[in-house]
């Protein structure tokens, strides 16, 4: 043992080495304690077993002081016996004392079975409670914004009062239920959910709908792109526009904020979302309704719609709970453009039962077959030789449908509005609407056909065509038409004829007549060539000048060089343009310049004739051609300059080898003497 004054720091204040099993039993005051508070623990515990009505709020809380005054025993039987060690008791060592053995344990009055039949009453009262679950809970308190819930349970639950907002009135007692998150969290406290619960229902309901066809309730809460958000039980729902009525729906804003019936038409379980439809249960309102009226309907029965919706093809009109279409043919008997031309939204109408199908539920209206057909109350002064005057209502390729009064049309074919042979584009002559005169040919009213005329209510032109249009006569005239081949001018009402495309110009080649002139210019020409048998007139234009092709063969002889300007070009070849306005053709390959290019357009340059056909006006040039003739000519200069510098060299060594030939030997002696001589003076000087 260890002195006090050598007392280990680390243990001070602890539990002297005293032997604690000698002392606890000479503690009866600690032991009574011990025994009584484990004796009203069991007591309470006996109670609770014996009234299963008591809730477990009073049984934890009775445990909870039971376990505090135990755990004070305790500290204050350890003080005891901290001040006995302290004042110098002695006994065996602490490590000896049996810490398995408790007051409760020694001193219980119950044995096993019957502590294990009170536990099990105790738990047979509290209610099974598991996480992610709906449970049923009861209001106990409202306090401060907050509600408790008695779910039966070893604790209470609670939810802010706002989670509650759905219900008008709550009030303590009620039963509301609530979706279990976590039976204890990190407090030991027990967790809910008033939304989850609402939204797990809702979706519920929404399947349940969705299966089995039943109807739910939901308020429309706002409006979307094609269609309408509806709250289903606190879950978001999309009502198309489609599905809000039978009959379409215009403004869908009427909608907002109004409850309304639904059924579930499709469900996403992936991602909890539901369309609903209002549609589908006011059309299983009114389905018995519909196979009454189908089982009534008769062939020509006349029956009162309403004009429910108008679409380019027709209307489709309810009859009481079903629907037939008046297609628009079947609207009147004459043309229309549009079925609303005649209808209108809402419209009351008798239509007549052309057709139905029971078992596609389709019925076919007339409104027309309600009037009799105007061919039969045709006025019977309309005969052939008629005039009459009608609406454009209709222009095809081959003519355009008059409109003598609603349901009568008589064609005009294209042959039949002009007296020329020219060719008439009816979508460009006739313009629909527009009114026009006519003479009636031919009259069928069995057949309820008509053909008219426009050009038989004036004499026809071609029977004087001589007099005034004759061979080799100038006229100014209106072009009308143009194709790849000709012009079409218009000299008189009805008279007409055609200027071929090389009759347009002696100089120059048009790819298209549409190059030299446009519709609606006024031109003149000469009248080359008259078929009264078939109505046919040849025009020229270029006949008005004299040909030119006379002298431009001097002009331009084969060989002869000239400035042209290129004007166009293509793969082939280019059109250049000559003097006096002549234009000509160049090969492509023939267009390649001294650097090895090609001409191009708007570049002007020499080129050289190689062709003059005079009989089909045409003139072939090349700029190769002169460009190789100028480098021929070039080095015929150089040969010819060598050749004369040769001539002359020959001359000279001519003209030196015979005075060489013509020295002597005096005039060798003679230059001897000299020599001598100028040695002689050269001696005296010295």
């Amino acid at each position: 043992m260890m002195m006090d004054d050598d007392k280990d720091p680390a243990v001070e204040g602890q539990v002297d080495e005293t032997p604690a099993t000698d002392a606890a039993p000479e503690t009866p005051e600690t032991t009574t304690e011990a025994t009584e508070a484990e004796s009203t623990a069991n007591d309470v515990i006996l109670g609770v077993a014996e009234e299963a009505q008591s809730t477990a709020k009073v049984i934890r809380k009775e445990a909870t002081k039971v376990e505090v005054a135990l755990t004070e025993d305790v500290k204050e039987e350890g003080v005891e016996i901290e001040e006995e060690d302290q004042s110098g008791a002695t006994g065996s060592a602490h490590d000896d004392f049996n810490w398995d053995m408790t007051n409760r344990s020694a001193a219980s009055r119950y044995s096993a079975d019957e502590r294990a039949a009170m536990e099990k009453q105790y738990e047979d009262s509290m209610t099974n409670i598991a996480e992610a679950e709906i449970m049923s809970a009861k209001v106990s308190h409202i306090v401060d914004g907050d509600v408790i819930l008695d779910l039966n349970y070893k604790s209470d639950g609670l939810l802010p009062l706002s989670e509650f907002r759905d219900q008008a009135e709550l009030a303590v007692g009620d039963t509301v239920e609530v979706y279990v998150e976590q039976q204890e969290d990190e407090k030991g406290q027990l967790v809910l959910s008033r939304r989850k619960a609402k939204l797990l229902r809702a979706w519920d309901r929404i399947r349940d709908s969705y299966a089995n066809g039943t109807v739910i309730n939901g308020k429309v809460i706002s409006k979307t792109k094609g269609g309408l958000i509806a709250d289903c039980g606190g879950l978001e729902t999309f009502l198309p526009g489609s599905q809000i009525d039978i009959k379409p729906i215009v403004d869908y804003d009427a909608y907002v904020g109004k409850t309304m019936e639904f059924k579930v038409v499709k469900i996403n379980e992936t991602i909890k979302n539901a369309v609903v439809s209002h549609k589908a249960l006011i059309e299983s309102d009114l389905a018995e309704q519909r196979e009454a009226i189908i089982a009534s309907l008769e062939r020509g029965q006349v029956l009162e719609g309403i004009v429910k919706n108008i679409t380019d093809f027709g209307a489709f009109l309810d009859l009481g709970g079903v629907d037939g279409l008046l297609y628009i043919t079947d609207i009147s008997w004459g043309r229309i453009n549009h079925p609303s031309d005649v209808l209108e939204l809402n419209q009351k109408v008798n239509v007549a039962v052309l057709d139905f199908d029971e078992n596609k539920k389709r019925i076919s209206l007339g409104l027309k077959q309600l009037m009799a057909h105007p061919w039969e109350v045709l006025d019977e002064t309309i005969t052939e030789g008629s005039e009459i005057e009608g609406k454009v209502v209709n222009i095809e390729d081959y003519g355009a449908f008059l409109e003598i009064q609603p349901g009568v049309e008589g064609l005009v074919h294209v042959s039949e509005v002009s007296w020329s042979n020219q060719p008439i584009n009816a979508r460009e002559y006739f313009t629909v609407g527009e009114t026009k005169k006519a003479k009636v040919v031919t009259i069928d009213r069995e057949d309820r056909k008509m053909s008219l005329s426009i050009k038989q209510l004036q004499n026809d032109p071609w029977d004087v065509i001589g007099e005034k249009y004759g061979v080799d006569s100038v006229h100014t005239g209106k072009v009308k038409n143009l194709t790849p081949y000709g012009v079409f001018v218009e000299l008189g009402e009805g008279i007409g004829g055609m200027i071929h495309i090389s009759d347009l110009s002696w100089t120059k080649r048009f790819g298209h007549p549409s190059e030299f002139t446009k519709v609606g210019d006024e031109i003149q020409v000469m009248v080359l060539e008259v078929d009264e048998e078939n109505r046919k007139m040849s025009l020229g234009h270029k006949q008005l000048e004299e040909n030119p092709w006379d002298t431009f063969e001097s002009v331009f002889p084969e060989g002869s060089y000239h400035e042209a300007t290129v004007l166009r070009k293509d793969d082939r070849g280019a059109i250049v343009q000559m003097p006096y306005g002549l234009e000509a053709y160049a090969p492509i390959k023939l267009m390649r310049k001294e650097d090895g290019t090609i001409a191009d357009v708007d570049e002007t340059l020499t080129v050289k004739v190689i062709e003059f056909d005079r009989d089909s006006k045409r003139l072939t040039v090349s700029h190769s051609r002169y460009v190789n003739d100028i480098r021929k000519e070039a080095k015929d200069q150089v040969y010819k300059e060598r050749k004369e510098e040769q001539d002359n060299t020959r001359k000279v060594l001519k003209k030196t080898s015979a005075s060489i030939e013509r020295s002597t030997l005096g005039d060798l002696s003679a230059f001897e003497q000299l020599r001598e001589q100028l040695s002689n003076t050269e001696g005296e000087e010295e």
